[in-house]
């Protein structure tokens, strides 16, 4: 096979590209009924605004675990669905069930619970679709492929983050008694179930995956070695031994329970480290756990800064995922009571503010192919992110709620980028027969950072500003500066 000349997969037109990424509208549903309500519906259950990260630590911490495992398995699955559609249909079955059920919940660990399900359905969903786009779009419109996934994102979350503020405006109340979750939320949660299922079967259905024999001949990117021997023992017992101190350290210190998942967290890779040490020397090479610990540590130089940067951008997101809600209802609208009017006001006020930046991602997704021609892809990346750091140093400032507007600019161009850009480089990085479990890895870099907010976040705001919360807007806005500083070396790394 002569990889200076690959074959190339057929140029697709527009309801190619659409039939493709349609699917994800329903997913980025989901995700944003999840991601404007799911405080909101926690604090409507007796959660307090300290409480908040650690409640959503539990949909980070299950998509570590089942995005590389899902790319390993959508890596090694053809059948009659293909190797990436199966796990499209069956994450769209469990959301959908998930979506149905998390308004129900009558006390906080059944909504916590709940809400592990749908981050795990999504995950399961969500890997396989960067994949595919990967699978099925020739080199020269990855950007374009990229870019219309991201059209359909920000569709998505703007019907979604919209949803509940339009059925309150057509008369379905936004109110309820204490502990129950307003009949607006619950019904944009069944009607958002409904059109996951939809646009995914859309997809499944409309398009046709190539075989393998057929992604091998259109792989133009390096090899990269498929096991590679484990690494010192050292690193193993360091990894280990941190975690072990961390988990020693929150009770004698007396620091916030959140920490334990992160030194569990630590602790745990140790051992599947040592574990797999322990196998490779019984002979048992051809492991998952191997083959991903593998992939891990031979990662090609691009995706790594590509991965330093979402680190730092996705910690930024979900500094803003968490506390917009609870900043928005104080600064804006007068009142830190969830079970108030005023309360349920700002809310919906924050998911029109998604709504609206998330619309803004999707038409600034058409632009961005055409101005990555001019002034390339890192360039472009930084200016996005720096836009989006500008934003986040406004929402505190700006205390008229329709000033935020404004605000969401610049987040709406940081988030299409953060959607667009890294993926539609790392897929021409990556070979063709590991881009599902390296699409996979690189969402570690995603889900790392939410663990490590919901973790360490409430401790930080209590210790540092216990009484003014929304200057963690001033830490997302650095992390922000710090990924368009990191992507102005991007260039150096492209092929």
């Amino acid at each position: 096979m002569n990889h200076a000349t690959p074959a190339r997969r057929a140029r697709l037109g527009f309801w190619g590209l659409w039939n493709l990424s349609f699917g994800f509208f329903g997913i980025q549903v989901g995700f944003a009924l999840q991601n404007a309500n799911v405080s909101r519906i926690f604090q409507t259950l007796g959660a307090s605004i300290a409480e908040l990260p650690i409640l959503w630590i539990a949909g980070p911490a299950t998509g570590l675990i089942v995005q590389p495992i899902i790319g390993h398995l959508s890596d090694r699955t053809w059948g009659r669905l293909g190797r990436r559609r199966p796990y499209f249909l069956l994450g769209a079955c469990l959301c959908t069930l998930a979506l149905i059920c998390f308004p129900n919940a009558s006390v906080l660990w059944v909504a916590a619970t709940l809400m592990w399900m749908l981050d795990a359905s999504i995950n399961i969903s969500m890997e396989p679709f960067r994949a595919f786009v990967g699978d099925m779009v020739d080199a020269s419109q990855r950007t374009a492929g990229y870019a219309f996934q991201t059209v359909f994102i920000g569709a998505g979350a703007v019907a979604a983050s919209a949803a509940p503020a339009l059925l309150a405006h057509l008369g379905v109340t936004n109110t309820a008694p204490p502990g129950h979750v307003p009949p607006s939320v619950a019904w944009a949660f069944y009607l958002g179930a409904a059109v996951l299922l939809v646009t995914v079967l859309w997809t499944v259905l409309t398009t046709r995956e190539y075989p393998p024999e057929d992604i091998a001949r259109f792989d133009d990117a390096p090899a990269t070695a498929d096991l590679v021997p484990p690494g010192p023992l050292a690193i193993d017992l360091i990894w280990l031994a941190a975690g072990a101190i961390m988990l020693i350290a929150i009770p004698a210190l007396g620091l916030d329970k959140p920490l334990y998942v992160l030194g569990a967290g630590l602790a745990g890779f140790g051992l599947a480290r040592l574990a797999n040490r322990i196998s490779v020397q019984a002979g048992k090479h051809e492991t998952m756990l191997n083959h991903l610990l593998s992939d891990l540590k031979t990662m090609p130089p691009l995706m790594m800064r590509l991965a330093q940067i979402q680190f730092l951008c996705w910690s930024a997101l979900f500094i803003l995922w968490i506390y917009a809600t609870p900043v928005v209802a104080h600064l804006q609208f007068g009142t830190l009571d969830p079970a108030s009017q005023a309360y349920q006001d700002g809310a919906d006020w924050v998911g029109l503010l998604f709504a609206t930046y998330n619309g803004i991602a999707a038409l600034y997704a058409f632009l961005m192919p055409l101005i990555v021609k001019r002034i390339g892809a890192a360039v472009m990346h930084g200016i996005n992110l720096l836009a989006g750091a500008a934003a986040y140093l406004a929402i505190p400032l700006l205390h008229n709620a329709q000033a935020l507007l404004v605000a969401m600019l610049g987040i709406g161009m940081a988030w299409a980028s953060i959607l667009t850009i890294p993926y539609a480089l790392l897929a021409g990085a990556l070979p063709a027969r590991k881009l599902g479990v390296y699409m996979g890895i690189f969402n570690i870099f995603i889900v790392v950072p939410q663990l490590v907010v919901s973790s360490c976040m409430g401790s930080i705001a209590r210790a540092f500003f216990p009484q003014s919360s929304q200057l963690v807007f001033a830490i997302g806005a650095s992390l922000l500066a710090a990924g368009a500083a990191l992507s102005l070396t991007l260039g150096r790394l492209q092929r």
